[in-house]
């Protein structure tokens, strides 16, 4: 409500009547249908601007009560209409409070002078003692956070960042602190220098201080019990309950942080869910899991990664200077007790088993074990590709998404077969070929860098590999009409690398584009820097289809492809996908033997793969 009167003499009795006293009379302000019968015991300082009283407010599911003012020191607030506020055991000072709010048992709330509300605040992510390298802000997404640390060293693009996130966060100061339209916040101790948005649910949490909370009616967002949030900004649609500690942190949309979690200068992104363990420097890409005491994330970066319990991903393992980080990503498994420091790409993980520490060569390795045992490392090529588990995880990614449609501010890929991994799978093919002829003696073991690969394994990891290949051909070969193909191929080579921008897959040219761009100032804005990586996520499939093709030519030695060919591709992909389920079938049986699963849940998997 923006038009506001001078309360009446009438008015003023009222109130006083009702136990209310104010430094000013003259300073209180009221909307036109303003009723005074509705406000008693409060105390009023400075300029306070009350809207109109009229409807109930719902206090707990089914139980209303009429929206008013009650118990409660209102120092320059401004209340919007229909709104309930009482029992405040303090003060409410400097704030704008939206309509149909309820504000009740609460210590403080209050703004003071230079307030940033978490805008602004500069973390270090990665490195726990290093420089800041990554600004937080409302607008901030998973791939803006992964320019920013993957280019800290650039001064350049650094630089044009940071202004551009000074605009960005200058165009939103507010004169004191907001709470927007259909806010709740009861039983909670004190929020100060903080901004939360419509249909925002604080319940019970001890202190909220320099924070933006995102929220609207479609994804409301809810802060609960004993929660400690400092220096944070929280996105829509996410929970932050259960005693979580945060410390200069950013959470985005659909997250759930519970159960005593503690993090400090962290980044979470798009669907994460964090529980009871403790976080430092972490960069948690979309779909980063943690339900255990045991787990400590320090330093890392992951995405679609599940840490087991007693995770300990930390720099301690190296005494003398600093980590080479690497990311934890797309179904990443670790054993009870092992140190990862690991440089697997998004899709082309490796699943480590034991006390060891990862070694930098299985990147090209993809989708392999890596186990020691009696002193040795032993890898097995590509086998989590069968793996049941793997299937279920590419399969409940999507599905488990609750993300609105328009809050999907984070762009996340789930194709698990994408010129990125594709690109890993063909080096590892080629690095087994290259083992399997050099050594004409076909010898029971080879040896890979101080690893060892059994002659079984090598040849299987081949197939493997092979068998991932034909599947995505096919797929992109079915996916596209067959003049496409008739057509001279994009010149994109299939062993060009691809760049994984916390879920935004694309060619390095793209980055390099992107990363000149924002050096020149043909990008200016936030805005301008998310308008170009949709611009680029839209452009995948064109991407998709060029590499495939250039694949394609290449695995079948041909110089064009036509119609014969293409059916050929697709037939060949059918074949492989049938191995690959076969595959898989065989691993859920294998583990309902074991009694490791019940026959319900084998019969539903082995559904899923006749679907």
């Amino acid at each position: 409500m923006d038009d506001y009167r001078l309360l009446t003499a009438d008015e003023i009795e009222t109130l006083k009547e009702n136990g209310c006293r104010a430094e000013d009379w003259t300073a209180v302000s009221v909307a036109e249908d303003f009723q005074p019968h509705h406000v008693r015991n409060a105390d009023f300082y400075g300029e306070v601007n009350l809207g109109v009283m009229e409807k109930n407010v719902e206090v707990s599911q089914g139980f209303f009560k009429h929206s008013g003012i009650s118990n409660a020191t209102l120092r320059n607030v401004t209340i919007g209409d229909n709104c309930l506020i009482e029992n405040i055991g303090g003060f409410i000072n400097n704030y704008e409070i939206g309509n149909d709010c309820l504000i009740a048992n609460v210590s403080v709330m209050q703004t003071t002078e230079g307030a940033t509300y978490g805008e602004g605040n500069i973390i270090s992510v990665l490195n726990e003692a290093g420089d800041g390298n990554c600004l937080l802000f409302s607008d901030l997404n998973a791939q803006l956070a992964a320019l920013m640390v993957k280019h800290f060293n650039d001064k350049d693009v650094k630089d044009a960042l940071r202004r551009m996130v000074a605009d960005n966060t200058a165009s939103r100061e507010y004169r004191c602190g907001i709470i927007g339209d259909g806010v709740k916040i009861v039983n909670t101790k004190e929020i100060t220098n903080t901004v939360l948005q419509d249909c925002c649910e604080v319940n019970g949490a001890e202190r909220i201080s320099d924070c933006t909370v995102l929220s609207d009616a479609e994804a409301p967002t809810y802060i609960g019990t004993g929660v400690i949030c400092e220096s944070t900004i929280i996105g829509c649609g996410s929970s932050v309950i259960n005693a979580v500690n945060l410390q200069s942190c950013f959470v985005e949309e659909a997250c759930t942080l519970s159960n005593g979690f503690t993090a400090e200068a962290c980044l979470f992104f798009a669907n994460s869910q964090l529980s009871c363990g403790e976080a430092c420097a972490s960069f948690c890409g979309p779909f980063t899991v943690s339900h255990h005491k045991s787990t400590l994330l320090i330093g890392g970066q992951y995405s679609f990664y599940n840490a087991g319990s007693n995770t300990n991903y930390s720099n301690h393992a190296y005494k003398m200077g600093p980590v080479h980080y690497g990311t934890l990503e797309r179904g990443s498994k670790t054993a009870s007790g092992a140190h990862l420091i690991m440089p697997a790409q998004i899709g082309a993980f490796t699943v480590c088993l034991g006390k060891i520490d990862c070694h930098p060569d299985t990147r090209d390795l993809p989708f392999s074990y890596l186990i020691a045992s009696n002193g040795e490392l032993h890898i097995v090529p590509g086998q989590n590709i069968t793996s049941a588990g793997f299937y279920r995880d590419i399969m409940k990614w999507p599905r488990r998404d609750r993300r609105t449609t328009e809050h999907r501010r984070s762009i996340v890929n789930y194709d698990w077969l994408s010129p990125f991994t594709v690109a890993a799978i063909l080096r590892g093919k080629r690095l087994l070929e290259n083992l399997r002829d050099g050594n004409p003696e076909a010898p029971a073991v080879y040896h890979y860098g101080d690893m060892l690969i059994s002659r079984s394994s090598l040849q299987k990891g081949i197939a493997r590999y092979d068998n991932a290949l034909r599947m995505y051909m096919a797929q992109v070969a079915k996916d596209m009409p067959s003049e496409t193909f008739m057509s001279e191929p994009d010149m994109v080579d299939a062993d060009d690398r691809w760049v994984d921008l916390a879920g935004l897959l694309m060619p390095e040219s793209e980055e390099r584009s992107l990363v000149s761009d924002i050096k020149s100032g043909a990008l200016w804005s936030v805005q301008d820097v998310l308008h170009r990586f949709s611009d680029i996520h839209n452009r995948y499939a064109a991407y998709r289809r060029a590499t495939a093709q250039s694949l394609m030519l290449d695995y079948y030695g041909l110089s064009r492809l036509d119609d014969n060919d293409i059916s050929r591709i697709i037939a060949d992909g059918k074949a492989a996908r049938q191995a690959w389920l076969d595959a898989l079938r065989r691993d859920a049986e294998k583990e309902f033997t074991l009694g490791d699963v019940d026959e319900e849940v084998l019969d539903n998997f082995l559904k899923t793969l006749r679907a």
